[in-house]
């Protein structure tokens, strides 16, 4: 009657010192409930897109553009990277159609993009994408505009300027 007894102690203990145990543990990261549509910082963990440029389209029309991110739109000034915001000539300015396909890379050249875009049709709408070296993430433009075969978008003089936020996917 005894080992009954000590035995249903020990088993009783063990309980309770696993129910304590569980309470106090942290819940675990993927059953944790997160806002993915919340960005916490500029500071994204981003490494380089393997963005390339197309093959295969005949129609192409060029951007002349410069890349401006007014990151105190989006972000307070706890969430901006200490010493502000500094553009790589390693930086990328890509553009997408509407499926996600990249219609072409540029990289920077004298504070301007030249951009090659490629399409295989008109009035394909476009997005442009920019990423950042220095903030290791991708902005997105936020309007869009029809491709055309042959149009040119900017100039050195006056280059394009489109207008960007962070990409919360």
């Amino acid at each position: 009657m005894k080992k009954i007894l000590y035995l249903a102690f020990v088993a009783i203990a063990a309980l309770a010192m696993n129910a304590c145990k569980s309470n106090s543990e942290p819940t675990p990261p993927d059953e944790q409930k997160q806002d993915t549509t919340k960005v916490e910082s500029i500071k994204g963990s981003i490494t380089t897109p393997a963005w390339t440029n197309p093959e295969g389209y005949d129609m192409t029309s060029s951007m002349t553009a410069i890349v401006k991110v007014d990151l105190a739109q989006s972000f307070s000034a706890d969430q901006l990277v200490e010493g502000g915001y500094q553009p790589s000539t390693s930086d990328k300015l890509a553009a997408f159609d509407a499926t996600g396909n990249c219609l072409g890379v540029a990289e920077q050249t004298d504070g301007l993009y030249f951009l090659y875009i490629t399409a295989p049709e008109n009035d394909s709408q476009v997005a442009i994408r920019y990423y950042s070296v220095t903030l290791k993430n991708i902005f997105i433009s936020t309007k869009t505009f029809a491709f055309r075969n042959d149009d040119n978008l900017g100039t050195v003089a006056e280059p394009y300027a489109p207008t960007f936020e962070v990409d919360k996917k």
